[in-house]
C-alpha cells in the first residue's frame, strides 16, 4: 500500500480525500472527508525505521548505540531531526543541547586518534554533527 500523499504533487497545495475503499467488503465511499494526515506520514522511511528501534529499545539511546552502532550525539541528532519533522522543534535550542562527559571523551579521543579532524570535533562538541562509524 503507498503512503498517503498530504500535498498536489503539481502545485503543492493540501489534498482532500474524495474517496474511501474497504479492501474486506468491497464497499467504496464517495465525498468529501477530512485528512487522515498523521505527523508520522511526514517522517521518511530511514526515519520511521529508526522509530521503530527506539520504540524496541523502550527509548534507550544506550541500548541503540549497541544495536545500531552509532554515538549518542548521531543518535541525538536523528531524533532531534524526526521531532523536527514531525513540528515539535520548536520546544529546543541549539543551546539547551549538551553533551555528556562520557560524550566529550569520546569526540576528543576520535581527534586524537585521527579520525576526526579539528573542525568536525568542534562541530560535535557544539552539537552540530555527527560522529563517525567505527570500522
Amino acid at each position: 500500500m503507498n503512503k498517503l500523499i498530504e500535498k498536489c504533487p503539481i502545485c503543492s497545495h493540501e489534498l482532500t480525500i474524495t474517496k474511501v475503499f474497504c479492501e474486506q467488503c468491497g464497499t467504496t465511499m464517495s465525498g468529501q472527508f477530512g485528512s487522515t494526515g498523521s505527523r508520522f506520514n511526514k517522517l521518511t522511511e530511514e526515519q520511521m525505521d529508526f522509530l521503530m528501534v527506539f520504540i524496541r529499545c523502550e527509548g534507550k539511546f544506550n541500548r541503540m548505540e549497541e544495536e545500531l552502532n552509532l554515538s549518542y550525539p548521531t543518535l541525538r541528532n536523528r531524533f532531534n531531526d524526526i521531532l523536527a519533522a514531525m513540528g515539535f522543534e520548536g520546544n529546543r535550542s541549539d543551546e539547551e543541547h549538551t553533551l555528556s562527559k562520557d560524550d566529550r571523551i569520546e569526540i576528543l579521543q576520535k581527534l586524537d586518534k585521527g579520525t576526526l579532524n579539528p573542525e568536525q570535533a568542534e562541530l560535535m562538541l557544539r552539537g552540530k554533527g555527527e560522529l563517525p562509524l567505527e570500522n
